[in-house]
């Protein structure tokens, strides 16, 4: 999944290089996540959406659930938990 926050992103507070953001934006997940479903922009297409102003401890919860970041960055506030190898 992608996890944006900027001046156009759908987040909070929506300026650019915040140092800590509450709400972000997620976009086009590998595979359709439970846990993101409230903020589908079309649920209908749960891979092929994006998802606006998720709170940042939802999106710390899925990277959790599936084992950690591989690889990129988050936004601040979203805690980066990379995968245990």
């Amino acid at each position: 999944m992608s996890v944006q926050a900027n001046e156009n992103a759908y987040c909070e507070p929506r300026r650019c290089n915040e140092e800590t953001y509450t709400l972000v934006e997620v976009g086009f997940p590998s595979v359709e996540e439970a846990l993101l479903m409230p903020w589908a922009e079309d649920r209908r297409r749960p891979t092929d959406t994006v998802y606006g102003y998720v709170p940042v401890d939802i999106i710390t919860t899925v990277i959790v659930k599936h084992g950690g970041m591989v690889e990129g960055q988050v936004p601040p506030g979203v805690i980066p938990i990379r995968e245990n190898k």
